[in-house]
Parts: C-alpha cells; structure tokens; sequence
C-alpha cells in the first residue's frame, strides 16, 4: 500500500498560489488552498475551479479549500506562502498565534519591502518565532501561472540556507512537466525576482510608446546589469543573474501577454496615469512597490541604476515616460563590458 503524503498548505488562492497547488496535487499530494474570499473557496470545493485567476481550468480533486487559516493548517508542518509582498507581515503574524508545530515555509512571491529595504524571507524571519521556524525556502524562476495550469514545460529554482531542505521541496514539486533545479544563493534568487518586475514595467512603457523590439532589447540587457550590480552589492553570486532567476525571469516577464508588470507598464506608456493602470489592472503589480524599495537600495548601496532612477520618476514623481527614455539614451558614453568587470572585481 502507498504511503499516505502529508497535506500541504497553499496559503494564497490566486493564479500563482493555485498553479502550484495543482502541482503539488498531479504528485499525490492533499493540498489545502486558503483564500480569505468564501465563495472563492466554495467554487474550489464545489466546482474545482478557480475562474477568477484560471479561466478554464480543472483543479485537481485533492486541491480543497479553506476559509479557515488555522483549519489549514492543522497537522501542517510545510506551507507554500503564495500572496502579495505587501501582505507577508500580517498572513505570518496570523499564523504564528494559530500554530504549534514548527513549519517550512515555501514563499514564492516577488518583491522587496520599501523603507525596510527587507527580502521575503527576512521579513518572513523576522515575524515567525525562531521555535516556530524550521526552514525557510525561496521557489523563483520563470514561469507564469497560466502556462503551469496548462501543464506547459516550465523550469524554476529553490534555494534555501540549509539546501537539504532546499533538496525536500525540490522532490515535492519536481515531475515530468515542473523541473525544479536547486541553487545556494538566497539573495540572488530574491533580488534576480524582484527586480525583474522593475524592468518589465520599463519594458511595457516602451512597448506602450511604440519604441519596438530594439528598444526592449537593450533595456532589458543594461536592466541586466542594474540588477546584478546591485545583487553583488548585496551579497549574491553574479552567476546567478545569467541563470533561471535573472535572465530566464526577466525574458518570460518582459515579453509575456500574461506578465501584470509589463501590462501595468504598457498602459503607461500609452499615456495612464499611475492609478488609473493599478485601478484598471484589478490584481497587485509588485513592480510598483519592489521600484521604491530598489531606488532606496541603490542610494544605500551607492549604485548606479539610471533605469530603475528613471522608472522611479514616472511612477512617484509624474515624469513624462518619454521624456525619461529620451532622458536614458543621452546619458554619457561608457563602455559596456565595464559593469561585468567591476562586477566581478568586487
């Protein structure tokens, strides 16, 4: 008789958060999905569908929903915390009064706290009492929901401080459509994910002025060295922005119909203002808030990152997108080959 896996908490009902519950659900595993919205949760249960976020899509039978958090979690020992960067701090309070068994948390978002210039997994840290703490692991890497839910190939990474544990989650995931590779680089992974998203708002506002594939190109490969600039700067290998979590990422998020950031940015471009994009896109654009935690990062840091400057500009201080692109292409000459190298001096 086959062992009976233990259930695994999706704390998150949106279309990342429920992808990979229908991941975990094709490897056998009883998947518990937490939404905060009870017909979100009814629909799950009585449907097996969560049209909201996957049109179309047949949600796995051992995908059921709760409403309740600490019902969820009960007897839980590994989470997957799939919700906005903005929400991280008070889902983890919720859960560090309700439970009592030490968990692994799989966090999978994107983003990076402005003013406390934090990573996920530190806020994640620095909420969760250390008894209550047994790992945290990071999932990142190229994929869009909608692609996954259609059992379309996609590769992604885990990375963990204990990479034995980083090796766990990867056999929790990993089957025949969800290659799962490991890597031993937190920071690199977290900054690589995050910082993606600022540049496929810049990718979008291009798109959204017309500007064409060269334009996209070269953003996209000095937004590149933005982000392992600063990555370095912070501890991460350099390596690691040529893998999955850097250049795999930023590819699939600055090029996809399905990418919220490059959509949010593409209506910039044509001319919205901030509000009536976030109004307009109805789901959260973490490029958004992960741009003024970059920009107060790179003051910190004292790197350059005449992108994320610029995009800074347009979201918080209401300059014209044009005007700053115009502002880009009249910056002094360098030569491009000078980031690589003080990269790798450092």
């Amino acid at each position: 008789m086959q062992e009976k896996k233990a259930a695994i908490a999706v704390v998150g009902a949106g279309s990342w958060g429920t992808a990979l519950a229908m991941v975990l659900a094709d490897n056998g595993h009883d998947v518990r999905l937490w939404s905060h919205n009870e017909d979100q949760v009814k629909e799950i249960n009585n449907f097996h569908s969560n049209k909201k976020y996957l049109p179309d899509i047949v949600l796995p039978e051992l995908i059921v929903g709760y409403g309740s958090l600490s019902d969820a979690l009960i007897g839980v020992e590994t989470i997957i915390l799939a919700i906005p960067t903005k929400a991280i701090r008070e889902v983890i309070r919720k859960i560090h009064v309700i439970q009592d068994l030490p968990l692994t948390i799989v966090h999978v978002s994107k983003g990076i706290e402005p003013d406390s210039l934090l990573r996920i997994s530190e806020m994640i840290k620095e909420e969760m009492p250390k008894e209550l703490l047994k790992d945290v692991v990071v999932l990142s890497g190229p994929s869009h929901a909608e692609e996954v839910s259609l059992r379309h190939p996609t590769t992604v990474t885990v990375t963990s401080e204990n990479m034995e544990v980083a090796e766990k989650i990867q056999d929790l995931f990993i089957n025949h459509n969800f290659r799962v590779y490991t890597i031993s680089d937190v920071i690199g992974v977290e900054i690589g994910g995050a910082l993606k998203n600022i540049i496929a708002l810049a990718a979008g506002i291009t798109d959204g002025l017309g500007y064409g594939d060269n334009a996209k190109a070269a953003l996209m490969t000095r937004g590149l060295a933005e982000i392992a600039r600063l990555g370095t700067k912070m501890g991460a290998n350099p390596l690691t922005f040529s893998g999955l979590t850097g250049i795999g990422d930023l590819i699939v998020t600055c090029t996809s119909v399905h990418s919220r950031n490059w959509k949010a940015g593409n209506l910039l471009g044509k001319g919205k203002t901030l509000n009536e994009v976030l109004d307009n896109m109805g789901m959260v654009v973490e490029g958004v808030r992960t741009t003024k935690a970059a920009y107060q990062l790179a003051q910190k840091y004292e790197v350059n990152m005449p992108i994320t400057f610029a995009l800074y500009d347009v979201l918080f201080n209401g300059k014209n997108p044009k005007d700053s692109v115009d502002v880009l292409m009249a910056r002094g000459r360098t030569h491009e080959m000078e980031d690589l190298v003080n990269i790798l001096e450092e």
